[in-house]
């Protein structure tokens, strides 16, 4: 899965968020869902969670992005 980067931007309120999730395979060939986000512009938070296969990682990633686009985001351009 490509990294995957949403927006969520609101000027009324001065929003403007970023959240961004990859799949990739680490060093000991564990699977690794990276979740970024914060204000765009800026570092962020970063969580990473380790998954057995690349399968449910993605499955993962994909519930994370549905749920992100239910509360406003939408993919970056």
């Amino acid at each position: 899965m490509p990294c995957q980067l949403l927006h969520r931007i609101n000027p009324e309120q001065n929003m403007a968020r970023f959240y961004r999730v990859e799949v990739t395979p680490d060093l000991f060939g564990a699977i690794v869902l990276e979740r970024r986000w914060g204000r765009i512009g800026g570092k962020g938070q970063c969580r990473m969670s380790s998954y057995p296969s690349i399968r449910l990682a993605e499955a993962a990633a994909s519930g994370l992005i549905r749920a992100k686009i239910g509360r406003g985001y939408r993919m970056a351009a």
